[in-house]
């Protein structure tokens, strides 16, 4: 897979002046050409998109956070993968590296025409390694200069998923990888803004625990603390095709997550003056 002149960066990237990086690694919906002809016509609508991060988490810049965004969409290559594409959820259902099929368990190529090892191996290197070496790079920054960072991963999903889940999701699931990635204050604290949250259910290390990027880069004990957000889609958009952001239901969880990274940056303050 080579980019041509007309394709976007593999990342948008926004520098803050706050000890806190937001990551989006499935909000893109870029799909080259070439590759979106070899898929199947519901796959083209790449309806698996962590649609409207951006614009749901619009207030981030006025904290002072630093954003990272996707460009390009999962079905390219999934940024919070492992490189080796090894599953995170040994014995569950899982998509993969350059998935195949969708979140529907449909097949994401038409015809069988799945990418092979080399095309694999392009994809992370062309779009993969780039995202992940601006998000290592914007991390190792901002503790060098405030000696703690936050890590907020930013996600949604639908909140009905049988092949993932029974019945619905919890509208604010917080993964720290079973407390491994994050200092269990901050985590408890989260929680608590979420579970306080009327008109939404929450969860910590429920279904989601944190993918790749939570589990790789949360190192409490070296200053990096990380927290995975997976929220349902129906808190703020319409969950089916033209999968619509919703502005009055969004504002209603907007409120909310502001919160909780005001709380992680309470923290870090914190933890960057002790």
């Amino acid at each position: 897979m080579t980019e041509t002149e007309n394709s976007p960066p593999s990342f948008l990237f926004h520098q803050g002046t706050q000890p806190l990086l937001i990551s989006m690694p499935h909000a893109g919906t870029y799909v080259p050409p070439a590759l979106a002809a070899r898929f199947t016509e519901e796959a083209r609508h790449v309806p698996d998109t962590d649609w409207h991060m951006e614009r749901l988490y619009g207030f981030a810049k006025d904290l002072g956070a630093s954003i990272l965004v996707a460009t390009h969409s999962r079905y390219v290559v999934d940024l919070n993968r492992p490189p080796d594409g090894a599953s995170l959820y040994p014995g569950q259902s899982v998509t993969g590296l350059c998935p195949i099929d969708t979140f529907a368990d449909t097949p994401i190529y038409a015809n069988g025409d799945v990418p092979d090892h080399a095309e694999v191996a392009a994809r992370r290197d062309e779009i993969w390694a780039p995202y992940h070496a601006q998000l290592s790079a914007e991390l190792g920054r901002i503790r060098a200069l405030h000696g703690v960072a936050v890590l907020w991963d930013a996600h949604s999903i639908r909140s009905v998923l049988p092949r993932f889940f029974e019945g619905k999701l919890p509208d604010l699931n917080l993964g720290t990888a079973n407390g491994e990635s994050c200092d269990p204050a901050l985590a408890q604290e989260l929680l608590s803004i979420a579970k306080d949250a009327r008109g939404y259910t929450a969860v910590l290390n429920g279904r989601f625990k944190g993918g790749h990027i939570t589990r790789h880069y949360g190192q409490p004990g070296q200053g990096v603390h990380a927290i995975q957000l997976e929220m349902t889609q129906c808190s703020y958009m319409q969950e089916a095709l033209p999968f619509d952001y919703l502005p009055e239901l969004a504002a209603g969880v907007q409120p909310h997550l502001q919160r909780m990274l005001k709380a992680a940056l309470r923290f870090a303050a914190a933890a960057s003056a002790a």
